[in-house]
């Protein structure tokens, strides 16, 4: 068994539940309620800055050039390809850029960005890397759980959305990820390892918290 597999073991039960969670079966579905798709893409908008943050954090500490490049294509390709997905539906929206930077974080996303931005400032190369693979592991397995008996229709309100992470291309971001993990679990003494397990764990969590959020639309309570 991998390491990857080892933490995928440990996230099972966390794992599973996303997929009977409402958010997710409403939108593999097509009839999650708009307002609550458009809570989520814009909280979503506002994570894949932090997010591209990480994957900057891990070309700085690659301990390879090849690692550092893909790295910073995945800063590239997070901020051009996933926006991009946003765009389109802020333009839906009458949107602007500017007005979906301007969306205030809620209370999980907001934690959940710190999560990523304290492991990202103070971890390893593997810390980095494993604390960011539940975002694209989970939407990886998510898009092909809904793509498994073919595209969806073209009516499909958020067949763009399963489109692209279902995709071969997403599921390959998910795989170069869990390699990185693997090789540096290795390499790594027991603190370490008890380390991404930890930040791994948490990210799984807050995954899931993250549809909670939006199909609830949080808000700050004062």
């Amino acid at each position: 068994m991998t390491f990857s597999d080892h933490l995928r073991h440990l996230a099972a039960s966390i794992w599973e539940a996303q997929f009977h969670h409402p958010f997710v079966v409403a939108l593999g579905k097509g009839t999650l309620p708009i307002q609550k798709f458009r809570y989520y893409i814009l909280q979503d908008a506002r994570f894949l800055e932090e997010l591209a943050k990480v994957f900057a954090a891990g070309a700085e500490k690659a301990d390879n050039a090849e690692t550092a490049l893909r790295f910073a294509q995945l800063v590239e390709e997070t901020i051009l390809v996933e926006r991009g997905l946003h765009e389109s539906y802020g333009k839906q929206w009458n949107l602007t850029l500017q007005d979906m930077r301007s969306t205030p974080l809620s209370p999980t996303n907001y934690a959940y960005c710190r999560h990523m931005r304290s492991v990202a400032q103070t971890g390893t190369l593997g810390e980095i890397t494993v604390v960011a693979l539940p975002c694209a592991w989970v939407y990886c397995e998510v898009g092909q759980h809904f793509l498994r008996k073919g595209p969806p229709k073209s009516s499909h309100p958020y067949r763009e959305w399963l489109e692209l992470y279902g995709s071969q291309d997403f599921a390959n971001v998910a795989k170069w990820m869990r390699n990185v993990v693997n090789r540096c679990a290795k390499g790594a003494g027991k603190t370490e390892k008890s380390r991404m397990e930890e930040a791994f764990l948490i990210s799984s969590r807050y995954e899931w918290m993250f549809w909670d959020m939006a199909w609830r639309e949080e808000r700050w309570p004062v």
